[in-house]
């Protein structure tokens, strides 16, 4: 539980997006064809610890997907998981070659908010909305798995859900979780290549993984809500994030890990109790 509280630590750390603004100019400015030794032992390390940090910063898209594909039929379940996240892959991939555009989301200030008297350049509007959305989909989500266990219990939501409308949502979110990745991937790498490769291949391992995550979340309800409760926690964060406050990701993910360790001991009190009362 420990190395897994430090390596969300230490993922998070190393995706500051402080530490890869700073570094993501002088990226953007340089060719990907000077450096042409794409096998080099520093690209071999960038490229292993870039995907480990695409791997663990994409737990939140997985979550949030397999959430959005419980309240389709269990039919359009699984395609409606490929696609969101080919949909990510795709995404980031075209971010990662419009490095330059991104960086100049950075700085360049659209407006000011009046009451906070905060500049908004293009990367906090889209972290801004997409933490808003997420806050809003999240709370939505925790008001009607309440209403559907204390006041209508076996029937569905009111809401009907439509493919095309989960594919939407999560088109949205792919756009708000796959610029914090190319940032960091910017941060962690200096040719684009090896950035290119990181996130294809912890796409891969992602979609490889994300089935038995989607199932073992349906399966335990209270691991289901205690996923909610973290992309909650992640939409006020990017809000913050939005507004100039930021937050160190490494308490976040710390916090996350240390619930998942604390649930986890839960369910394995409940198993064995459970099997008390069967072997009695």
């Amino acid at each position: 539980m420990l190395l897994v509280a430090a390596a969300f630590t230490a993922v998070a750390l190393a995706a500051d997006p402080a530490v890869s603004t700073a570094v993501a100019p002088a990226v953007a400015a340089a060719d990907p064809a000077a450096h042409a030794n794409l096998f080099s032992g520093p690209n071999i390390a960038a490229f292993f610890t870039l995907t480990a940090m695409e791997i663990v910063l994409g737990i939140d898209n997985i979550v949030f997907i397999a959430i959005l594909c419980a309240r389709l039929p269990q039919e359009q379940r699984e395609k409606a998981r490929l696609v969101g996240l080919a949909l990510a892959m795709f995404m980031r991939i075209g971010l990662l070659f419009t490095i330059k555009w991104i960086m100049g989301l950075t700085g360049k200030t659209l407006f000011t908010l009046p009451i906070l008297n905060e500049a908004i350049d293009g990367r906090d509007l889209v972290l801004l909305l997409g933490g808003l959305f997420l806050i809003y989909k999240a709370t939505k989500e925790i008001h009607a798995k309440v209403e559907h266990e204390e006041h209508i219990p076996g029937e569905g939501t009111k809401s009907k859900t439509t493919f095309r409308g989960v594919i939407g949502q999560i088109l949205v979110i792919d756009l708000v979780f796959s610029l914090d990745s190319v940032i960091t991937a910017v941060g962690m790498a200096q040719n684009l290549w090896i950035m290119v490769a990181a996130v294809v291949v912890s796409v891969g391992v992602m979609l490889a993984v994300s089935g038995k995550i989607s199932r073992f979340i349906d399966k335990n309800p209270t691991l289901k809500m205690l996923a909610l409760a973290f992309l909650l926690l992640i939409g006020v964060m990017l809000v913050a994030e939005s507004l100039g406050q930021h937050i160190n990701k490494g308490y976040i993910y710390f916090a996350m890990a240390f619930s998942l360790g604390v649930e986890g001991l839960n369910m394995l009190v409940k198993k064995k109790a459970s099997a008390g009362v069967r072997s009695a």
